[in-house]
């Protein structure tokens, strides 16, 4: 059990990554609290957690709301005891050409994408000091290289890569680690309602011919969360099939 008595909070968990995440996690010995807006989808993975005996709680939390991040900081470090691991998840798209792209479009992804990571790591660093920890975000392979219609969204996970490098020189007289992980084409709900098209232009992009699967992410994030990785920081982890080289 490679997360044996660890407690990690999961923001944007409910579904997709965030949610494959959590359950790889609990299925390896962590306590994990799952936070996310989307209270239905809550719902069903307390559910599902329930039937496979994992210890997942979860959690209504809108990141870009900072007291309702600190009281539910609170709430679960009171229901769990500490905190180890924050996997830095939740995340919107409101695509647009530039030149379109309205001033709601904007702020609304960098609330969430970006003012979200902040408050979420600012809020949780007090916890995680208290016996090391380590600090996960979500970048993407369109932060390092941006793309077309998605001005705001890359700037956000440009954003978090330039966050994490800071806070990884920032936290580790701590012992917190920091580190991204870079999703590729990824099949996830944000992904299914695309065109076939555009699904087949992504894998013809890709150089291993194929979208990944939520559990690939996961276990990118499984893997930096553990002690395996315990000498890693300040690192950006690519999980997209060989699309930057």
């Amino acid at each position: 059990m490679r997360l044996e008595n660890k407690v990690a909070l999961v923001t944007g968990g409910a579904r997709g990554i965030g949610k494959a995440t959590s359950l790889r996690f609990a299925m390896e010995g962590a306590k994990v609290a799952v936070c996310d807006v989307l209270d239905e989808d809550l719902k069903k993975l307390e559910d599902e957690a329930t039937e496979k005996n994992l210890a997942i709680k979860t959690y209504h939390l809108d990141v870009t709301d900072r007291e309702e991040v600190r009281k539910t900081l609170e709430k679960v470090v009171d229901d769990f005891g500490k905190l180890d691991i924050v996997i830095n998840n939740a995340g919107i798209t409101r695509d647009a050409f530039l030149v379109k792209m309205t001033e709601d479009q904007w702020d609304k992804v960098i609330d969430v994408n970006l003012k979200g990571v902040f408050n979420v790591t600012q809020a949780t660093f007090n916890y995680l000091k208290q016996n090391g920890g380590v600090v996960l975000s979500t970048s993407s392979v369109v932060g390092r290289f941006g793309n077309i219609g998605q001005t705001n969204y890359a700037a956000t996970k440009a954003g978090v890569i330039g966050m994490t490098l800071t806070w990884a020189k920032e936290f580790s007289r701590y012992n917190i680690r920091a580190n991204v992980v870079a999703p590729g084409f990824i099949k996830t709900p944000m992904t299914e309602n695309l065109s076939e098209k555009v699904i087949n232009y992504m894998i013809e992009k890709t150089p291993l011919r194929k979208m990944g699967d939520e559990e690939d992410v996961a276990n990118a994030f499984l893997f930096l969360a553990s002690d395996e990785a315990k000498f890693i920081t300040g690192q950006i982890l690519g999980v997209d099939g060989g699309l930057v080289i």
